[in-house]
């Protein structure tokens, strides 16, 4: 292990060129599992992959080779992209190609595995195969990378992942991993690096897509006697998992972007700040930073050029707005997570009022390949103003969720129609969600949209975090946004009045559309109508008034369904429908005496007690007591149960 560690260090990282020997290079290949002489399998497992059941899948490909391939080597990699192909297997054979299995649970290990062990390949769960044309090829299997999930794809941040060991230094550096860190504080200063990064035109890939190096500059710039670098790995809107994909799948690449980053802004201490409920990918970082200390690529005078730094994990105290910049720092600070007013901006005063720079996981995961390859290598990718690429989480409705990434300026409508196969089930898509809980909903004619900060901003649509929910036509648009609404209000500190009353006030009037009034008089319909009329005039104030972005963008949901769907809030309010059959308290159900037989089964289920009726006659509803829930409606086995 020692050797192992010398090599690394002397004959990769501290190699001047940029081209290594023949012999080192071949030595690598082994270390990156291209080259070997035995079976290696890969078994994904990241959280979507545990929860599929990968670590029983991993139980069961042990004791299968155990018993049966002794000199096998079972290797953990990260999550692949779709979640529905979890838990995912790899296998490859000496001098062959990679073999991609999906959905492979415990009790299809040994049929699999026999299969393969015996030139008998099982095409069920069959992928593809991934590999150098300078390996034997499987004659007849698509390769992985060209499948429509992969082939639109544009995959950089994503490189590493579903395909290395994420636990293994050894592997990164193989793989060309912290050579861009020792060549920048060996050869460049700390305005050097910022210039690069800034001339690269990288972008935060969470909020508004402020320039990087130009925020990276600015707290350099700052006077102060210290200096902090953050990275918000704190991922808390309902849809995004970005981030802790990444981390769980490639944790030493942001351990080197958030070491390129304090050294350009001459920090000598950085924090990477997660969500609670972040163990898995805590547990990856702290093992990757322990690495990168025992190699000596963290600490005090890091390979003999003087730099001094170290990188501490904090964890977040279990609220939403504690992801905003402001309120993240008192966090850290050990003060309540409440956001403050700005200026003074963190860049000059920040964590303990020292210049502070705050980066999301995806912006500090490009800057190794940028100071690896250069910034007009970063520039040639995307659009002019948005250069790079960008991380998508799918959920929803969608016919392939997971982890995409895509080059800028790619259209939504690509991303959703190609890339995850439009919605599933056949149903039509009636809009999409885009950042988050207080991003914008997308008509399918508005899909046309290329994914580009300036573009979208024009538009009115926050980039966000990269949270894509696929939304179908069986969703209800009033409840959806309702849910966004109470999400938000039990997420507001609180501090500032506009945000703390007018999300409640947006959520109690939300609360009277999906339920029937209490009378149906006209002036019951006419009080609901100018309720939801009030509800524009409240989003103005909150947008302008509120003290962080949290009540600023707050009634995004409101005002973009409200654009785009009108109709169904005019349905809930005036006619009392819900299209999509959703709002259980506008739903009124009814037994149809001809059907029913009196068996007693939604009688003996209903949760109020509200149907009534002699055995072996038929049953009827008190629409008084009924809640709508829809259970009396999902048991009958007759039919006889009527919805309206």
């Amino acid at each position: 292990m020692e050797d192992l560690k010398k090599f690394l260090t002397d004959r990769v990282l501290l190699f001047e060129s940029d081209t290594l020997p023949p012999e080192t290079e071949n030595i690598l290949r082994k270390i990156r599992k291209e080259k070997s002489d035995s079976t290696v399998i890969f078994i994904s497992s990241g959280t979507s992959s545990i929860i599929s059941g990968s670590e029983r899948t991993r139980a069961a490909v042990k004791t299968y080779v155990d018993e049966n391939e002794p000199g096998t080597e079972i290797v953990n990699v990260g999550c692949n992209g779709p979640l529905g192909f979890e838990p995912m297997v790899c296998v490859q054979l000496p001098g062959k190609n990679r073999l991609y299995f999906r959905n492979i649970t415990e009790e299809k290990v040994e049929p699999l595995l026999n299969g393969i062990f015996h030139n008998d390949i099982a095409k069920d769960d069959l992928t593809g195969q991934s590999g150098s044309r300078s390996f034997e090829m499987w004659p007849g299997i698509p390769f992985i990378e060209d499948l429509p999930f992969f082939s639109k794809q544009k995959r950089i941040i994503l490189s590493n992942c579903g395909c290395s060991d994420p636990e293994s230094i050894e592997e990164y550096i193989a793989r060309g991993g912290y050579r861009a860190f020792v060549k920048a504080i060996r050869h460049y200063t700390y305005e050097e690096v910022c210039s690069i990064v800034e001339k690269s035109g990288l972008r935060g890939r969470s909020g508004g897509g402020y320039l990087t190096g130009l925020k990276w500059k600015q707290a350099l710039n700052s006077p102060a006697s210290s200096r902090y670098m953050v990275c918000n790995a704190k991922e808390s809107d309902p849809g995004a998992f970005t981030d802790r994909t990444i981390l769980e799948s490639d944790p030493h690449r942001l351990v080197e972007g958030v070491a390129i980053a304090s050294y350009a802004i001459g920090a000598t201490t950085a924090f990477v700040f997660f969500k609670r409920d972040s163990g898995h990918a805590m547990e990856r970082l702290r093992k990757a930073l322990d690495s990168a200390r025992e190699y000596g690529l963290l600490g005090h005078n890091i390979l003999s050029s003087g730099y001094n730094l170290d990188i501490i994990i904090r964890k977040e105290p279990g609220a939403f707005v504690c992801g905003e910049e402001t309120a993240l720092l008192s966090t850290l600070e050990g003060k309540r997570g409440m956001p403050q007013l700005k200026p003074p901006y963190p860049a000059t005063s920040g964590l303990f009022a020292k210049p502070t720079v705050i980066n999301n996981v995806e912006t500090l995961m490009n800057v190794p390949l940028i100071m690896e390859k250069g910034p007009e290598w970063f520039r040639k990718m995307g659009t002019a103003r948005s250069p790079g690429t960008k991380v998508f989480a799918i959920g929803g409705k969608a016919r392939l969720t997971g982890v995409v990434e895509v080059e800028m300026g790619t259209t939504l409508r690509s991303v959703i129609d190609t890339i995850a196969d439009g919605v599933k089930d056949g149903k039509d898509l009636k809009a999409v969600q885009l950042g988050g809980v207080s991003g914008t909903l997308i008509t399918s004619s508005e899909l046309d949209i290329q994914v580009d900060y300036d573009i979208m901003a024009e538009k009115g649509i926050p980039m966000g975090a990269g949270g894509l929910i696929i939304i179908d036509e069986n969703t209800c648009i009033v409840d959806l946004v309702r849910y966004f609404m109470h999400f938000i209000r039990n997420e507001s500190c609180g501090k500032c009045i506009p945000c703390r009353e007018g999300t409640g006030r947006m959520l109690e009037i939300l609360d009277s559309v999906i339920r029937k009034p209490a009378s149906e008089d006209s002036g019951s319909t006419l009080e609901r109508f100018k309720g939801v009329m009030q509800l524009e005039t409240i989003a103005s104030v909150m947008k302008d008034t509120s003290l962080c972005g949290l009540g600023q963008t707050a009634p995004n949901p409101f005002m973009s369904a409200l654009r785009n769907f009108r109709e169904e809030f005019e349905e809930h309010i005036f006619d009392r429908k819900c299209r999509a059959n959703i709002c259980r308290g506008l739903r009124t159900f009814s037994i149809d005496v001809d059907k029913c037989t009196g068996c007693t089964a939604c009688a003996s289920k209903c949760p109020v007690n509200a149907i009534y009726g002699t055995r072996l006659q038929p049953f009827f509803i008190v629409e008084d007591k009924c809640t709508g829930c829809g259970l009396c409606y999902d048991i009958c086995k007759f039919s006889a149960i009527k919805v309206r």
